[in-house]
């Protein structure tokens, strides 16, 4: 079935705001990690994961609402997250975080790979999108460095 430039460019608005709401979800969980954390950790998690995934997360809702606005679309909103319970611990908070990140760079994946992507997708939402896919490939390495380190 045939779809018009309008229903591929939703498509592809939709699966991007699908993958930016799992940033949301891995940045929560991740302020709520920090919480927990004595204070060194706490820097070594903002500097190695939360700085990473906050900038990912504002590249991405930057990257919808531009590329709505292109096209005199409605980019959607991006809400605060819930992380959970605080009972879960520093390192639940940290793999309900890794978990996240994996959503969304599947779903960054997704959208790239979706014939929307080369049929309607634009210069700078490819470039936008890779750049956020560089910001959080490894993150998630990243966290399990960190986590072998708490409580030592």
């Amino acid at each position: 079935m045939a779809y018009t430039s309008t229903e591929g460019r939703q498509d592809l608005l939709d699966g991007l705001a699908e993958a930016t709401s799992h940033l949301g979800v891995a940045l929560e969980s991740l302020g709520e990690a920090y919480e927990q954390l004595d204070e060194q950790t706490a820097d070594r998690l903002e500097q190695e994961l939360f700085g990473p995934t906050q900038k990912a997360y504002g590249r991405a809702q930057r990257i919808v609402t531009a590329f709505a606005g292109r096209y005199g679309m409605a980019a959607g909103t991006f809400g605060p997250q819930s992380s959970g319970l605080p009972s879960r611990g520093a390192r639940g908070f940290i793999d309900d975080a890794v978990a996240a990140l994996a959503e969304a760079a599947e779903g960054f994946v997704a959208v790239q790979e979706s014939p929307p992507w080369t049929e309607v997708g634009d210069t700078e939402l490819r470039a936008g999108v890779a750049d956020i896919r560089g910001l959080i490939d490894d993150l998630p390495q990243r966290a399990d460095d960190l986590v072998r380190t708490l409580g030592r």
